[in-house]
């Protein structure tokens, strides 16, 4: 291995590491900023951290991993990290410092105009499908939107969920992710790739072309894919990343599970508290769905929506069939 191939371990260990803190800190629905603030860092250091500007140090990791309580998957992504330096040529030239990778192009700014996600669950897999509005406030093209999937089949059970998802990792092909644009497949790029967190672009573009987000337009997007209900929590939790001015989300089950459903919202400034408004509950062909709603949330603010099947048959997982 030459000093390149050295440098560029030492380059995915960090992005692995930052690609897990991300992970957590979505799980437990922090912002960036408190997750910095609890760590006892500048407001801006996760962010940092996260975006590969600053490399991981040990203080970070471990104050990362108490506050996250990750299951040790944190530090150990540390400790990758820094078997990947040791393993680097004392005499070799250190990398070319990396400049840091924007999501959008300078001058562009995106507001979600209307962002609408419905999770379907035959009783066997559930199928996210997500729809935005977006419109380019900036002064330049919009040629990409990132998208993040993430899952937790044990929430407040770190360990147990990370030698589940070691032993069971999410895969592009149960996947399926698809992505349209103006009727237009839309070109994917994975960022991230790890066993329960994926990071992905959406490209303005496809075999036939490209079609960027000019400044002053607006687009719908959609994009969608599937998770067995082996590795999906049942727990839905949307994150305000964006200018947002409306948001809703619609959960769809089998109407013979009898499914409950109830919601908390977090801030940057408060702890999770039971949504202000109750979803709605309506009957169709046999799907029980509910739906919650509200219009400018604020930005950074997550809402979590959860259930439970108070009856259901039992399913031998031994032949994936009901009984």
């Amino acid at each position: 291995m030459d000093a390149r191939d050295d440098a560029s371990t030492v380059e995915h260990a960090a992005e692995a590491f930052a690609a897990e803190v991300a992970y957590w800190r979505e799980v437990r629905g922090l912002s960036k900023r408190e997750l910095a603030r609890r760590m006892g860092f500048d407001p801006s250091y996760v962010s940092h951290v996260e975006s590969g500007r600053h490399k991981p140090t040990e203080d970070f990791a471990r104050r990362a991993e108490d506050i996250l309580n990750a299951g040790k998957a944190l530090w150990k992504r540390w400790l990758d990290y820094e078997s990947a330096k040791a393993r680097t040529a004392p005499s070799a030239a250190p990398p070319p410092p990396r400049r840091a990778e924007q999501p959008y192009a300078t001058g562009s700014a995106i507001v979600v105009e209307h962002d609408a996600a419905r999770l379907d669950y035959d009783g066997r897999q559930y199928r996210l499908t997500m729809r935005r509005l977006l419109r380019n406030t900036g002064s330049e093209p919009i040629t990409r939107y990132l998208i993040r999937i993430s899952v937790d089949r044990y929430p407040g059970e770190p360990e147990r969920s990370n030698a589940h998802y070691r032993e069971h990792p999410l895969t592009w092909d149960e996947l399926a992710l698809t992505a349209t644009c103006r009727g237009e497949d839309m070109r994917w790029q994975a960022k991230h790739d790890r066993d329960a967190f994926k990071e992905v672009w959406l490209l303005f573009e496809n075999d036939q072309g490209r079609y960027p987000l000019y400044p002053g337009e607006s687009v719908w997007i959609e994009y969608a894919y599937s998770v067995g209900d082996e590795k999906w929590g049942r727990w839905f939790q949307r994150a305000v990343r964006l200018p947002t001015e409306h948001l809703e989300v619609e959960l769809a089950f089998p109407a013979e599970f009898d499914p409950t459903v109830w919601g908390t919202e977090t801030s940057m400034t408060a702890e999770a508290a039971p949504l202000r408004t109750a979803p709605v509950r309506r009957d169709e062909d046999g799907v029980r769905v509910f739906s919650w709603s509200t219009s400018t949330p604020a930005l950074h603010a997550r809402y979590r929506l959860e259930w439970r099947f108070r009856t259901r048959p039992e399913r031998d997982t031994s032949q994936g069939e009901f009984r």
